[in-house]
């Protein structure tokens, strides 16, 4: 019989946690999201174990708040590193604290839920109603803007197994956009051509990694549904994350790109964009672009959030 290391002295603890798919309404889609409570007690170095035995794009540590009018702090780990603020741990740390916490109304809960993340208080509006997902959609932390240069669609068509044809559209090119997390956007001239786009190591590191990027996202306007503005992919390697089911985070920089190119006109404009087909793990994310003054003023992220597991973790 082999035997494994002694397990080391002192005292054991007990943690809450809870599983959910994020931007869908129904379980075993959208993307997976594990939120550990009560974790004030944990080391950073204890985080990002945890995350990375959940595996999971991202993990998110729920602590309390700084301030008391404020729902919790809020720390997000993916396997391989603390992430400053992201989509869809936002969306389902909120429903899930206004499940667990909210007062019913008529069989019914609405909540503000108030979290502080790395990158700044992030205030969530919760919706509950029986028999369907819980809906939560927040303002964007912060607005995107450009974030430098991208190498030539050559080298990024590489990057991507693509050929140099199949990258851009109309007039939309390969840029840098950040809105808290820098990411390469490369819009895909077709649907076909997304779903063969794949890392591929050997010119991987030349096209993105030496840009300092969180992670590729894909977008074209040709989608899987009629309601669909776009289809998008992300691949973030460089953080533990193959492919991403559903990048909030990277649907705010997107819609630095929509208002850059597509030159919006003054007023709201809703668009859905739709990820995660080619993992199995449908998504739609919600944006809501507000102009003003031919500037990009606001940036909603919405999105439907459902639990699916719950249990508790010995650290």
């Amino acid at each position: 019989m082999i035997h494994g290391p002694p397990a080391p002295r002192g005292t054991m603890a007990t943690l809450k946690f809870h599983t959910l798919d994020v931007f869908t309404d129904r379980r075993f889609a959208g993307n997976p999201l594990a939120v550990v409570l009560d974790a004030d007690g944990l080391a950073d170095t204890q985080m990002q174990a945890i995350a990375r035995e959940f595996n999971l794009s991202e993990t998110v540590f729920v602590q309390s708040s700084e301030r008391p009018a404020h729902s919790a702090k809020m720390r997000i780990f993916t396997p391989h590193s603390e992430v400053p603020f992201a989509g869809h741990p936002t969306i389902g740390t909120a429903t899930l604290l206004a499940e667990l916490n909210a007062p019913l109304h008529n069989g019914e809960q609405d909540a503000l839920i108030v979290l502080e993340q790395a990158i700044g208080t992030v205030r969530v509006g919760v919706r509950t109603r029986p028999g369907a997902a819980a809906f939560a959609e927040f303002d964007a932390p912060k607005l995107p803007a450009e974030a430098g240069m991208l190498p030539p669609v050559d080298l990024i068509a590489a990057g991507l197994g693509l050929i140099p044809s199949e990258i851009g559209f109309e007039n939309h090119k390969p840029l840098c956009f950040a809105a808290g997390n820098t990411f390469a956007f490369v819009p895909v001239a077709t649907l076909e051509a997304i779903r063969r786009a794949r890392v591929n190591a050997g010119h991987w590191e030349r096209a993105f990694e030496e840009q300092g990027v969180v992670g590729v996202y894909l977008y074209t306007r040709q989608c899987e549904h009629n309601g669909s503005a776009f289809h998008a992919r992300m691949f973030a390697p460089q953080v533990g994350i193959p492919e991403d089911a559903a990048t909030g985070s990277a649907a705010v920089g997107l819609t630095g790109l929509v208002q850059l190119f597509d030159r919006l006109p003054d007023g709201t404009h809703k668009r859905i964009v739709e990820q995660g087909y080619e993992m199995g793990r449908p998504s739609q994310i919600a944006l809501t672009i507000v102009m003003t003054g031919g500037k990009l003023t606001s940036v909603r992220i919405g999105g439907d959030a459902v639990r699916v597991s719950d249990g508790t973790l010995t650290v």
